[in-house]
C-alpha cells in the first residue's frame, strides 16, 4: 500500500509522520457505507445531530495546543499565528452549534384562512468534503461540521500537505463512536480526491484552486449534483489619497503577509492613489524591514516558510518572470540565505504591467505588487481587472465614495477602512473564479440543502 510522508517546510523537509494512502476499494466502501447511514442521520434531526457532534467541541479545547503545534510543523506556520488560529476557530465552532441548525428551521412562506404553505430544508443526503492545508483545522470545520450539522453524511479529503492534520481529525471523530459512515476520512492527492467524487455522492463541498474547482465542476454538471466551491483570489486593496496612512499601514501588512501569503482572501493587488503612492510604499517597505522570517516553532517568528517546496517554486517562478518584464523590487525578492526549506522574504514589486504574471495569476506567497492610479474610475477597473472576485478593501474618509466603489466591485466580500466581514453569521464565497455558492451564516446553511415547499391545504 502506497505512503503518503508528511514533511516540515520550515526544517528542510524533514520527514515528521505518514499516512497510507486510501485506494480505490477503501474509497467505494466509505461512499456505499455513507449511502447506506444517510437515512438514519438525516432522520436524527438537528437537535439531536448537535448532541451527538457537541463533544467534538469539548475535545476540540483539550486539544487546541497540539493542534496549533503540529499546524506549525506540517505547515510552516509560525506558531503565534497557529495559536491564534485555534481561538479563531473556538468562536466558528460554537456558532456552528448554536445557531446553524436554527438556519435550517421551518419557514413560513403563506397562511391564510385554508392553508398553511412552508419551506423545509432537507440534506442532501452524502456529501464529498474536499479542502486544502492553509487553516488545516479550520477547513476541516468549515467543510465537515455545518455539513453534518444540516443532515449530510461526510466522506472527507484532507490535503496531501497536511495528512497528519487529517489523521487527528479522524481519532477525534472516532471518539464520538459515532454509526458507521456518517463519517469518514481518505487519504491522498488529487487522484484521490477525484476518484472520492466519481462515486456515488450526492453533493461536492471544495475549497482549492479555481484550476481544481472547474474540474471538479465538470464532474458534479455530468452527474447532475450540486456543488459549493470557494476557490482562488487576487484581492485588490484601493487606498485613496484622503486617508492617513499610518492607520492602516498594520492592516495592509496583515491583509498581506498572514500564513507567510497563503490565504485566499488575502490582499494579492495593492492600488494606491499616485499621490500618495512612494509614501504609502516606503512605509511598507520600512515595517517588512522589522519583520522576522524564521523557525516557525520560536514565538519570535512573524513569517515562516512556505508549506511546500512547489509552492515556494512557483512563487519564484512569478516573481522572476516579473522583474524580467520590467517590475522593481523594493524590498525582498529572494529565499533568506540562512534558512533552510520553503522560505521567501516579504517582497514588494512596484512597476507592475497587467500583463505580469503576479498580476494575472493567484501569487500564493509573501509577494505584494502595488500599482498606481489617478481616479476613481481607474481605481475601479484596475481592481476589477482579475478573472477572481473573492473579496476586496477600499480605504478612504469619504465613505460614500468608499461605498459606491465597493458596489462597482466584483467581488463577494468587500470591507471599507477597518471593517471585516469576518464573522461566522456572514455567507462568505466569490464572484467569477473565485467559486460558487456560500459558506456560513444563513445562505452558506441552506445551501448545504435542498429547499422542499410543502403546501397543507
Amino acid at each position: 500500500m502506497a505512503t503518503l510522508i508528511s514533511t516540515n517546510p520550515a526544517k528542510n523537509y524533514k520527514k515528521i509522520g505518514s499516512v497510507k494512502i486510501s485506494t480505490l476499494e477503501e474509497i467505494k466502501r466509505k461512499v456505499k457505507e455513507a449511502n447506506k447511514a444517510k437515512e438514519g442521520w438525516k432522520e436524527l434531526g438537528a437537535i439531536e445531530r448537535v448532541r451527538r457532534l457537541r463533544p467534538l467541541y469539548r475535545d476540540f479545547l483539550k486539544r487546541k495546543k497540539e493542534i496549533a503545534l503540529l499546524t506549525c510543523k506540517e505547515i510552516g506556520k509560525p506558531i503565534t499565528e497557529a495559536l491564534d488560529d485555534v481561538v479563531w476557530d473556538d468562536g466558528y465552532f460554537q456558532e456552528f452549534l448554536e445557531n446553524g441548525p436554527k438556519y435550517l428551521q421551518d419557514e413560513i412562506t403563506c397562511k391564510d384562512k385554508t392553508s398553511i404553505h412552508k419551506i423545509v430544508y432537507e440534506p442532501y443526503g452524502t456529501a464529498a468534503v474536499i479542502v486544502p492545508w492553509n487553516f488545516p483545522f479550520a477547513n476541516f470545520l468549515w467543510g465537515v461540521i455545518p455539513t453534518l450539522l444540516a443532515g449530510n453524511t461526510v466522506v472527507f479529503k484532507h490535503s496531501e500537505e497536511c495528512p497528519l492534520i487529517g489523521k487527528l481529525v479522524v481519532e477525534m471523530m472516532d471518539r464520538l463512536k459515532l454509526p458507521k459512515g456518517i463519517f469518514s476520512e481518505v487519504y491522498g492527492d488529487g487522484k484521490v480526491g477525484e476518484a472520492l467524487v466519481n462515486q456515488d455522492i450526492d453533493f461536492i463541498w471544495f475549497t482549492g484552486s479555481s484550476a481544481v474547482g472547474k474540474k471538479l465542476y465538470e464532474i458534479a454538471g455530468k452527474k447532475f449534483i450540486p456543488s459549493v466551491m470557494e476557490l482562488g483570489g487576487s484581492n485588490p486593496i484601493a487606498v485613496f489619497n484622503d486617508v492617513n496612512i499610518d492607520e492602516f499601514i498594520e492592516k495592509i501588512y496583515s491583509k498581506r503577509f498572514m500564513n507567510c501569503g497563503q490565504v485566499c482572501d488575502a490582499l494579492k493587488r495593492l492600488i494606491v492613489h499616485e499621490a500618495i503612492f512612494d509614501k504609502l510604499v516606503e512605509k511598507l517597505k520600512k515595517r517588512l524591514e522589522k519583520v522576522i522570517v524564521g523557525d516557525p516553532e520560536d514565538t519570535k517568528t512573524q513569517i515562516g516558510s512556505l508549506v511546500a517546496k512547489r509552492q515556494l517554486d512557483l512563487l519564484k517562478s512569478q516573481v522572476t518572470e516579473a522583474i524580467k518584464k520590467g517590475a522593481r523590487v523594493v524590498i525582498g525578492g529572494k529565499s533568506p540565505k540562512d534558512l533552510k526549506g520553503a522560505y521567501y522574504l516579504p517582497t514588494i514589486l512596484t512597476k507592475i504591467k497587467r500583463n505580469m504574471r503576479v498580476w494575472k495569476e493567484e501569487v500564493f506567497g509573501p509577494v505584494l505588487p502595488v500599482v498606481p492610479f489617478k481616479t476613481e474610475k481607474e481605481a475601479i477597473e484596475l481592481a476589477n481587472d482579475t478573472k477572481y472576485g473573492l473579496g476586496a478593501e477600499v480605504y478612504s474618509q469619504d465613505k460614500e465614495r468608499a461605498l459606491r466603489v465597493a458596489l462597482k466591485i466584483k467581488a463577494g466580500c468587500i470591507n471599507i477602512n477597518k471593517g471585516s466581514h469576518w464573522q461566522a453569521c456572514n455567507p462568505f464565497g466569490g464572484y467569477k473564479e473565485s467559486g460558487m455558492g456560500r459558506e456560513h451564516g444563513k445562505i452558506g446553511w441552506q445551501h448545504l440543502c435542498q429547499a422542499k415547499v410543502i403546501s397543507i391545504g
